[in-house]
């Protein structure tokens, strides 16, 4: 019994093919929704961040580099020869003084711990650094971020708007046939209308600048077009304070802390330099045709501090560690001037949007209510709709805006107040 398909087999592949490219097609054509959280996951990928990885990298190279010991030195030479030749034989019978010599370096006065303590400070700082740059870059995503955000907002604000005067000029042609108004009346709408569509290109080009701003800090630029911001806007609400510790524990001051110690290792390695280093060596002499120069040698080198006593070394590293201490007492004044604005600025925020919940939003949306109720009914000109109208999109637009400072400033303070590596 032979089975023949209902179908050819290339039309069943041309059709699968078809749906699969459609299904591409449109999740190409889907915008990518970014939560914050989201965005800042992406972060990891920023250049920057890639660049601090090199140094973290680099720091490491240098920490193997310090706790390294002196490598001996192997030397191998001749004496005693003769004018009149080397005599006959092989090599080892030539008539030759031949003498290989091992020396070692010892350092003392602890001069290797002092170098690997130092170079691990200077890793710790290093990958403080690196906290610090997320930390910064952080905040560069928040108002990133929260411009596109604004930017979706005020679009769908500006749209609306065009939709509402596009409504009304429709209306109002027909009622100027009718005589209910005049031209003079209709031109005003429609310079309204004109207006609120520059408007709408205007916080288009804003959005579209915000999508590129954050898909540089992502390091997705080919993802620009399509990138959204997927969280709403905030409301008012309370934050915790800064903790005491919150100075200490940012990155920015632990990291002026471990340069700060780590300058203290270097300064007690320069003193350490007036500790003199010995040097041993081990010998042996051979002489083919005399069996008592055959023999074993032992020496030790000790530098002289006659004409120089490392002064220079030892006063730049107290000056680096002066400076580094004046660099740390710098960072933590920075460090509670910026929690301090911070705080505040997060609490004018919220102040801002409260005025708007608590009733300026509604206030004006009654307003317009009632204006466009007295237009209707002849109660009110056309000009003082289009104020209550204007004021009211307005409105619409400065809450928005306060909403995005809340976010913005929410974020800033929980980054200047929470302690390296702790998400907000």
């Amino acid at each position: 019994m032979t089975f023949v398909p209902s179908q050819p087999p290339r039309l069943l592949l041309a059709l699968a093919l078809v749906v699969v490219c459609t299904a591409a097609v449109r999740a190409q054509e889907q915008p990518d929704a970014l939560s914050f959280e989201q965005a800042r996951g992406l972060l990891e990928n920023n250049r920057d961040l890639q660049l601090a990885r090199r140094a973290e990298a680099v720091a490491r190279a240098d920490a193997i580099s310090a706790s390294a010991r002196p490598n001996p030195s192997l030397t191998f030479s001749t004496a005693a020869i003769s004018p009149r030749g080397l005599g006959t034989g092989g090599p080892l019978e030539k008539q030759v003084d031949a003498i290989a010599q091992l020396t070692q370096l010892v350092e003392r006065g602890g001069k290797r711990g002092l170098r690997m303590e130092a170079a691990r400070l200077a890793v710790d700082a290093v990958r403080s650094d690196s906290a610090e740059l997320r930390r910064q870059l952080v905040l560069s995503l928040a108002g990133a971020y929260w411009d596109l955000r604004l930017g979706q907002e005020r679009t769908l604000i500006a749209a609306e708007n065009v939709a509402l005067l596009e409504r009304t000029v429709r209306a109002a042609e027909l009622r100027l046939k009718a005589g209910d108004i005049s031209p003079t009346d209709l031109a005003r709408i429609r310079v309204d209308l004109l207006r609120a569509e520059n408007d709408r290109r205007q916080a288009e080009a804003d959005r579209d600048r915000a999508r590129l701003g954050l898909a540089f800090l992502l390091a997705a630029e080919a993802r620009a077009p399509s990138l959204r911001a997927a969280d709403p806007l905030p409301d008012a609400g309370e934050e915790p304070a800064a903790p005491p510790s919150a100075v200490e524990a940012r990155a920015d001051v632990r990291a002026a802390v471990l340069r700060t110690q780590a300058a203290e290792k270097a300064r007690d390695l320069a003193r350490a330099l007036r500790t003199r280093d010995v040097t041993v060596a081990a010998q042996y002499e051979r002489y083919p045709s005399q069996i008592s120069n055959n023999t074993l040698g032992f020496g030790v080198s000790v530098p002289l501090f006659l004409f120089y006593n490392y002064d220079c070394e030892i006063a730049r590293a107290e000056n680096l560690l002066t400076a580094s201490q004046q660099v740390l007492e710098r960072v933590r004044a920075a460090a509670v001037t910026e929690i301090a604005r911070a705080a505040s600025d997060l609490a004018a925020a919220r102040d801002r949007v409260r005025r708007y919940d608590a009733g300026l939003l509604r206030d004006a949306q009654r307003a317009a209510d009632a204006a466009e109720f007295a237009y209707r009914n002849g109660a009110l000109g056309v000009i003082d709709l289009l104020d209550a109208r204007r004021v009211l999109v307005a409105t619409r637009v400065d809450a928005a805006g306060a909403r995005a400072e809340l976010a913005r400033a929410r974020i800033a303070f929980r980054e200047a107040a929470s302690p390296a590596g702790e998400a907000p």
